[in-house]
């Protein structure tokens, strides 16, 4: 069978793994033990995973193999706090973006979050795959590290949505889209607007052996 669009990843595992997941209101930057040892046992818990379930996205044949997956180191500096300014209701506004396989997927944009990184406001488009989703946001986005360090197609977060708009929003959580692991899927590029124009080094990395 073909692989589809991923979406979700396997937030209920890995978010229980990592409380940093659960989104705002925002707590003061995680700089303590309890805060480190979250992020390594999640990055644990999805090695495993990668390794183990009938849904990795490692091909069959190489998953005893598998070695675990390559991160920056954990950087407390890019757990920021964040705010969501929600789209009317009203009116959902359906964006197309670009796939890994140059066709288009349908996406809800549910408004824009806002976050200051090293002294600079940045601004993300947040999005639903559907409407009768809109209690997870899908962040897809860019930055200066993409094509060296990082996979050229950009990264992904994921946040539980709040009640008041406020969130935790963990770059040491950016995770890379199943393709980067299996061509055969099909994965929603970052629109323009969410190209970060400052290299992110938290989260996943490219593959050692990485040859896209």
């Amino acid at each position: 069978m073909r692989p589809v669009l991923l979406r979700p990843l396997i937030a209920a595992v890995l978010c229980a793994a990592a409380a940093a997941c659960t989104s705002g209101p925002p707590p003061p930057p995680g700089t303590g033990e309890d805060y480190l040892d979250r992020i390594a046992q999640h990055r644990r818990d999805k090695d495993l995973f990668f390794r183990t379930s009938e849904s990795s996205p490692i091909p069959a044949d190489r998953r005893a193999s598998f070695q675990g997956l390559s991160y920056y180191p954990i950087a407390p500096g890019y757990r920021v706090p964040a705010n969501l300014t929600a789209e009317p209701s009203d009116e959902p506004v359906i964006i197309e973006l670009t796939n890994s396989h140059g066709t288009l997927e349908r996406l809800q944009r549910v408004g824009t979050i806002t976050f200051r990184l090293d002294g600079q406001t940045h601004t993300l488009t947040a999005f639903a795959s559907s409407a009768q989703q809109l209690d997870r946001l899908f962040v897809p986005f860019g930055d200066a590290t993409n094509r060296t360090e990082t996979y050229g197609g950009g990264r992904y977060l994921e946040l539980e949505r709040t009640a008041t708009g406020l969130y935790d929003l963990d770059f040491n959580l950016a995770y890379n889209p199943y393709c980067v692991y299996d061509t055969r899927w099909v994965c929603p590029l970052p629109p323009p607007e969410n190209r970060l124009t400052v290299a992110i080094r938290a989260g996943e990395r490219l593959p050692d052996d990485y040859e896209g």
